[in-house]
């Protein structure tokens, strides 16, 4: 239960690593100047954690391991645990226990926010998670708050910055995709188990919140449509530089006539368009708005101290909360919006083939593209590939086929047709051409 409006707002931490630590620091070394922002004092009550912590910032009589127990004695609990479980009990028994609560956790609210909104509401309490999404970059206040007076139509962005190392790395330096992993892994960019990130799961996870709070409708990780960057090879990086163009990941969320649609894919950018510009571990999401049009946020999309200050933001609006007697406006989703179906949405695609190179061989592959009606916008077979096909003496080339719009289940319908000629071998390069 919140304390009367004289003693020191409670704050509890639930985590303690990489931006857990940095929470701490900042609650601690900002305190003063925060007080001020919030019109009251706070307090740390209580840190839960597994693991030992030697920052010298934090209290070593603040750590504990009684997660649950410290959930009940706190005005605002902060979770930075991750993962669907505990962190789901631990912030539903907070909100039950009359506490607030800020997270980071993008894969609970793509799975679980539904619940957890409507349990805050119900309690009176706030839900607040800027972190969750590209990191320090303000996109989810925006969403529940500046664009209330209009319409979003679509949102697109890169929202994983390791994934954006990566191909930045493989695009300015030539790196195969095993290699700028490894590096990336080095630096300190991807985790041991890169899975989540290089997978484009986690962006999966970030692209269902911005669907739900974009479109006001429930949109979870289940309904989002993940392709990764693991067969993205330094051919395609090459192939997309000699179009002036880059790959990058995105997130793509969609509300048409037809439906909802959330999607993350590789896809190819002409280096003019504002997101080709977004290197290294950097995030930025591109938003067009009935209204207000297209509107580029961009900034740090990772790392501690970063996301850890989109953490204390939160804090401070759920501390301002409780002083005046107040919360903010719940995720309002109010609307029950179909999704689109998969074959809604229309694209150009890259497709590359690793061919025979003997004649022939280019028609038959256009008579299956003309049978599924799909128009060829352009074609490149210059590429010198250093593959072998065992079954094959001949020389192999790269054939490069760019359509016209066609929607993706038509397309990947004709690339099967294609892959099944003898004349093709090894498995073809798909990527979205974006407009």
């Amino acid at each position: 239960m919140v304390q009367d409006n004289q003693a020191p707002i409670r704050i509890a931490l639930l985590g303690a690593g990489t931006v857990g630590s940095q929470t701490a620091r900042l609650l601690v070394e900002q305190h003063d100047e925060l007080v001020h922002r919030i019109g009251r004092d706070y307090k740390i009550v209580g840190i839960a954690t597994l693991d030992p912590v030697s920052d010298p910032w934090i209290d070593q009589s603040l750590l504990t391991r009684d997660t649950a127990e410290l959930c009940t004695r706190a005005d605002i609990v902060i979770e930075l645990i991750g993962g669907i479980e505990p962190a789901r009990t631990f912030v539903l028994k907070a909100i039950e226990s009359g506490a607030s609560v800020v997270t980071a956790n993008k894969a609970l609210l793509a799975k679980h926010g539904p619940e957890i909104y409507k349990v805050a509401q119900e309690h009176g309490v706030d839900i607040f998670f800027e972190a969750a999404v590209g990191g320090a970059i303000p996109i989810v206040r925006p969403l529940r708050e500046s664009f209330a007076g209009d319409k979003i139509n679509s949102m697109l962005g890169i929202v994983n910055g390791t994934t954006n190392y990566i191909l930045d790395e493989m695009t300015t330096k030539g790196l195969d995709f095993d290699i700028a992993l490894r590096e990336a892994q080095e630096k300190g960019y991807a985790e041991a188990d890169p899975t989540g990130d290089i997978e484009g799961y986690d962006a999966a996870n970030k692209a269902a919140i911005m669907a739900t709070l974009a479109f006001h409708t429930q949109v979870g990780i289940d309904d989002v449509s993940v392709e990764g960057i693991t067969k993205i090879t330094a051919a395609d990086i090459a192939s997309a530089a000699a179009e002036h163009k880059v790959i990058k990941l995105l997130a793509v969320v969609d509300h048409t006539d037809a439906g909802v649609s959330a999607r993350v894919y590789p896809a190819l950018i002409d280096e003019n368009h504002p997101l080709a510009s977004v290197h290294g571990s950097f995030n930025a999401v591109f938003i067009k708005a009935k209204e207000a049009d297209d509107i580029m946020l961009y900034g740090r999309g990772a790392g501690g101290a970063p996301t850890a200050s989109a953490v204390v933001g939160d804090v401070v609006m759920a501390a301002r909360n409780i002083v005046s007697g107040t919360t903010a406006t719940g995720i309002q989703t109010y609307n029950t919006l179909p999704l689109a179906p998969a074959d809604a949405s229309k694209a150009a695609f890259a497709v590359r083939f690793l061919i025979h190179d003997k004649p022939g061989v280019l028609a038959s592959i256009a008579e299956e593209f003309a049978n599924h009606g799909i128009s060829i916008n352009g074609v490149n077979q210059d590429l010198q590939p250093t593959q072998h096909d065992p079954g094959y003496s001949g020389e192999l080339q790269q054939l490069r086929i760019v359509t016209h719009l066609c929607d993706e289940v038509t397309l990947r319908k004709t690339v099967d047709a294609v892959c099944k000629l003898e004349c093709v071998s090894g498995e073809p390069s798909i990527l979205r051409v974006l407009d």
